[in-house]
């Protein structure tokens, strides 16, 4: 039998050798607090490279300096930060894996000593600091900051860009009812909810011509928050607009009680890559290569997107081909033990 994890797959353009993604995780590994790229960063991401991830995908790397989501966060707000990136995307190409980066604002759950923002003001929990309502001069930056980074990926070589609408940061504030109280063309119904992430699509189209994702949170564990009908809404909106892809996690714009448990979100890429008709990523919980090679083979998403399984074993491709029986060619110098 085939194993589909580990046959190649072409989006807009944009090839991979198999179907295992490394999630964007936030590594707090900026010391001095300037989102400079450091050696931890090139360590981290060339060896899950090598361990024949299809993509890595970096962390959330914050297009405004108060869009930190802690002040070790990486950044991509200054052309200083160019350089750093650009090796790091080096050295991910050098193991034949594609480069991404995961651009992001963390809005109302930034923790930095900068004033913070968010669409409406409303503190995320009753410790959490109270962010400034934006005004229409403050939506206006924030978008053009996403151009800015946007082409600042380009500069530095990623292949693909991946949009953080997920996690009760920014763009999710924008986007659910829960933390979107406002009553201008930005809020209100969904159509206005999904004004900004809109606007955010198109000016880093006009920056970026590579792959581009769009990561959303497709539960808010919330009677009152974004149900079903308005994720599938968002995603068909996407689709409309040109994204390749829908990396679909859930939770995190409110406090809620979640019941893990092994491929918990799967369901939410399954349902979105049929109902709106545009490929998705599986992210949740996969840990073994049945697990994965089972989302793949019956089409309930186009990628598996790994988190933790990643941190624990930066060669978790190759632990997953020996478990499903497929030979998986590793870098040279690890021949003797591969």
């Amino acid at each position: 039998m085939a194993v589909k994890l580990f046959e190649p797959i072409t989006i807009n353009g944009m090839e991979l050798k198999n179907r295992i993604v490394m999630s964007p995780m936030c590594m707090y590994s900026c010391f001095d607090q300037d989102g400079k790229a450091t050696p931890f960063h090139i360590t981290h991401y060339e060896s899950r490279a090598a361990g024949q991830a299809g993509l890595v995908i970096l962390e959330a790397s914050a297009v405004q300096p108060e869009g930190r989501i802690s002040p070790e966060d990486l950044g991509i707000w200054s052309d200083d930060h160019i350089e750093g990136l650009t090796h790091l995307s080096e050295r991910i190409h050098a193991h034949g894996a594609k480069s991404g980066i995961q651009l992001a604002h963390a809005g109302r759950k930034a923790r930095v000593k900068e004033e913070i923002f968010a669409p409406s003001a409303i503190p995320f929990n009753e410790k959490a600091k109270t962010p400034t309502e934006m005004t229409q001069e403050h939506i206006h930056e924030t978008i053009q900051a996403f151009r800015d980074a946007a082409k600042r990926a380009k500069q530095a070589n990623f292949d693909m860009v991946e949009i953080h609408g997920a996690h009760g940061y920014l763009i999710n504030e924008f986007l659910s009812p829960l933390s979107n109280k406002r009553t201008d063309e930005y809020g209100g119904s969904r159509e206005n909810r999904y004004r900004f992430l809109s606007k955010i699509i198109k000016v880093v189209q006009q920056e970026f011509d590579g792959s581009i994702f769009v990561r959303i949170s497709v539960s808010e564990y919330h009677e009152d928050g974004n149900q079903m009908s308005d994720f599938i809404y968002f995603a068909e909106e996407m689709k409309k607009q040109g994204i390749d892809l829908i990396d679909c996690s859930s939770g995190g714009v409110v406090r809620a009680k979640i019941n893990t448990f092994p491929g918990y979100q799967v369901r939410f890429a399954d349902t979105i890559k049929h109902e709106a008709g545009i490929k998705t990523g599986a992210v949740g919980l996969i840990k073994t290569g049945v697990q994965a090679e089972e989302i793949i083979q019956n089409e309930r998403a186009d990628l598996i997107f790994v988190a933790r399984a990643f941190l624990a074993n930066p060669y978790w491709p190759k632990q997953i081909a020996d478990e499903l029986g497929f030979e998986l060619t590793g870098p040279k110098q690890y021949e003797r033990g591969w």
